[in-house]
Order: structure tokens, then sequence, then C-alpha cells
């Protein structure tokens, strides 16, 4: 017989595969096979625990390495600090840092908004041809929305 846990998994590896979410497919794959070879029990709580820091550090390498390889230096530095547009993107940066922040603790403290957030992001890549930008700004997002409401909900009594 099929768990529940097992059929969520594999309902949402159809939808990566409807929706063409490489991310989506290589991580569920990734899950089931570690739960089918018996290794979850050890490497599950580690993966509830650090996941979230380690795929930020997997991030951060990313966005470092065009430095690392010379490709961005100082003098593309001093170019985009000329920049209005650079100045914004700057801004953007930081403010998406800030809410990215906040979406840590949501993932961590109300797993259940994980799920939504996979599946928001799903619908929007497969209907909307969104882009797939991970669950932290997402869940940012989220965090600050729920605050915004709960902020105007007390407003009114």
């Amino acid at each position: 017989m099929i768990s529940h846990a097992t059929l969520f998994m594999l309902i949402l590896m159809g939808i990566a595969i409807v929706a063409k979410n490489q991310s989506l497919l290589v991580a569920v794959l990734f899950l089931l096979v570690v739960k089918w070879v018996g290794l979850g029990d050890k490497l599950f709580p580690l993966l509830q625990q650090k996941g979230l820091n380690i795929g930020v550090t997997v991030i951060t390498i990313a966005v470092l390495t065009p430095i690392v390889t010379g490709d961005i230096g100082f003098k593309h530095l001093a170019e985009a600090a000329k920049s209005s547009y650079a100045w914004i993107a700057l801004g953007s940066g930081v403010l998406v840092a800030l809410i990215a922040a906040n979406g840590i603790d949501l993932l961590q403290n109300d797993p259940h908004i994980t799920v939504a957030l996979v599946i928001g992001t799903i619908f929007a890549v497969a209907v909307l041809n969104g882009v797939a930008v991970g669950p932290l700004i997402g869940a940012g997002v989220a965090y600050l929305t729920m605050k915004a409401v709960t902020f105007f909900m007390n407003l009114g009594g």
C-alpha cells in the first residue's frame, strides 16, 4: 500500500513534469529516493533543520561565482555606482533579502505554508509563464501580507 506522503510526492512529481519545473522534479525525486533507500530517518531531520540554510548557501555561491571567475570586478562596481538603475537594483536586492529573511521564519514555523507556496509557484510557472524564484521570497511576501492583514483587521476593532 502506498502512503499518503508518497502519494502526495508522486502528485507533486506529476505536476513538476507537466509544469516542466526541473527544480521541483529533482527535489521530489531526491526525497523519494532517500525515503525508499531507508536514509530518511537520518537525513530528513537534518534537511528540516538545516535545509534552508544549505539552500541559501548554494544560492550565495552561485551569485558570487562571477566575482571569483573575474567576470565581475571592481570596474563593474565603479560603473554600477554611476547608474541610477544600479542603485535601484541595489535597493531592490536589500529589500528582497529583508523580505526573504521573514520568509525563513515563516517556513520554519508554519510548514503548511510551504505546500501552498509550492502549489502557487507551480501554478504561476505552468499557467502564467512565471519563473520559479523559490519559496523564500514567496514566504517573505506572504509574511508581509499576513502582517498587513492582521494590522488592518486590528484597526477595525
